[in-house]
């Protein structure tokens, strides 16, 4: 802890985010969610793919291709009629006690079961609203976007649905001829279920902008 946040009072935990985080705090990370806001969907998911492991040294246009493409295929997937019984659904807390605050997850086993992360959506949801953004999330659009994208995570573990994805892609590691291997881009099907849920729900925004200002806002808080 340095010397400015000793000298600090600090706020009980349960209280609202504004006074945990104080007034200079407070508009900073303002400015720093303002500024993140100025930046396009694809922008945030170039970021994610380039911070994603094998894509050192990937050239920045090939980032974007996939990126796009990614988008525009859980896009494409969300106005597909999904077929079979939807994932499980579980509440939990602890999703801000990670390194990175974690709103929900998707596991296939034992039985398809998706985990919200309730702490992680109140603090997001507080927020928005600190930002002025319910224009582009409505209340309760968090927890909603959060089942969405673990829904297309579950559509995406479709062995179909990733073959297609791969099609999509087109991101071919091996040639013969005419013939080709399409190979694995690391991270695009977490672009997909992002697009996916910003889709379905008929966000102004894709849920990118928020998972970003939130890592911000749980930033800030850790500073104590």
């Amino acid at each position: 802890m340095n010397a400015s946040a000793a000298a600090r009072p600090r706020a009980p935990r349960g209280a609202s985010l504004a006074r945990r985080l104080g007034p200079t705090r407070l508009e900073r990370l303002l400015a720093e969610c303002a500024a993140l806001a100025e930046r396009d969907d694809t922008a945030f998911a170039v970021t994610l793919l380039a911070g994603t492991p094998t894509h050192e040294g990937r050239e920045s246009e090939a980032l974007r291709r996939w990126a796009a493409a990614a988008a525009r295929f859980g896009t494409d997937l969300a106005a597909d009629a999904a077929e079979g019984d939807p994932p499980r659904v579980v509440e939990r807390s602890g999703g801000l006690d990670r390194d990175v605050p974690l709103l929900a997850r998707y596991r296939s086993r034992p039985e398809p079961t998706v985990e919200v992360f309730v702490d992680t959506v109140a603090l997001a949801e507080e927020l928005i609203g600190l930002l002025g953004w319910r224009d582009l999330y409505p209340r309760g659009s968090v927890r909603a976007a959060a089942l969405a994208h673990e829904a297309g995570h579950h559509r995406l573990h479709d062995p179909a649905v990733k073959r297609r994805l791969r099609v999509a892609l087109d991101h071919p590691v091996l040639r013969l001829g005419r013939w080709r291997l399409l190979g694995h881009v690391a991270g695009a099907d977490e672009i997909a279920a992002h697009a996916y849920a910003g889709a379905a729900l008929g966000l102004g925004r894709g849920p990118l902008l928020v998972t970003a200002a939130l890592a911000r806002a749980v930033a800030a808080l850790r500073e104590d």
